[in-house]
């Protein structure tokens, strides 16, 4: 069995205030693979939003039925699954730490923006040096504290890095808005070597309107990526 890395969780607190930060209040919010549904019942009582979540493992649906959140039990990997929900229905949607376990990831991100304007992403990432060095180290596929499985038996069916979430924007009908790197517990816009410094990221993404893909010029936001957050 490999030696497990120890990190910090990416779904911490820091990751729930940084997406209740990034929530308007009253919006409507759709969160796929919500777990218990702790962060949709903060952003219901705290927001005063509208809130549905979609899970698949029959405990944390159960968990988040208990705490008033309404729910879905979905297979995300079904193309059948999210077809049943009205265009326009949200105002975001959020995906954390699911993306990666989604066999057609730029089909649901695409299927997204169908339902919401916003959507907001966190993944693991797994150009973190620690998850470098454990493979340089031992040759062996990384195990981490927030992503505790060996190969044969893990969730997640993609691995990539803060440098793959960005390239897949040029694939995808998207853009980034902003970018948080999740460095020891604390959101770090503009992070120096970010790719290499970061457990996880936090992503807004929003589908481009026909002007700004002829070039007129994006309203004020934090960009994806800086000088100063650095290739690694």
């Amino acid at each position: 069995m490999a030696k497990k890395i120890h990190l910090p969780d990416p779904q911490d607190a820091v990751t729930d205030e940084l997406i209740l930060g990034m929530v308007d209040r009253g919006s409507r919010v759709l969160d796929l693979g919500c777990g218990d549904g702790r962060l949709l019942a903060r952003l219901r009582d705290t927001h005063g939003c509208s809130v549905v979540g979609v899970e698949n493992n029959r405990r944390a649906y159960v968990a988040a039925l208990s705490r008033g959140v309404p729910m879905l039990q979905l297979d995300l990997n079904d193309e059948a699954g999210l077809t049943l929900v009205p265009s326009g229905a949200f105002d975001v949607a959020v995906v954390s730490q699911t993306l990666q376990q989604i066999e057609r990831p730029l089909a649901l991100l695409d299927d997204l923006f169908r339902l919401a304007r916003r959507v907001i992403v966190v993944v693991p990432n797994f150009g973190h040096w620690r998850v470098r060095l454990q493979v340089l180290w031992s040759g062996r596929a990384p195990v981490t504290d927030s992503l505790p499985y060996e190969w044969y038996e893990s969730p997640n069916v993609h691995v990539l890095s803060m440098l793959d979430f960005r390239a897949l924007q040029n694939d995808g009908s998207f853009r980034i808005v902003s970018e948080w790197p999740i460095i020891r517990s604390r959101a770090v816009p503009r992070a120096w070597l970010a790719n290499l410094r970061a457990h996880s990221a936090v992503y807004v993404l929003e589908r481009p309107t026909e002007e700004r893909r002829t070039g007129t010029p994006q309203p004020p936001g934090e960009p994806a990526t800086s000088a100063t957050s650095a290739i690694a």
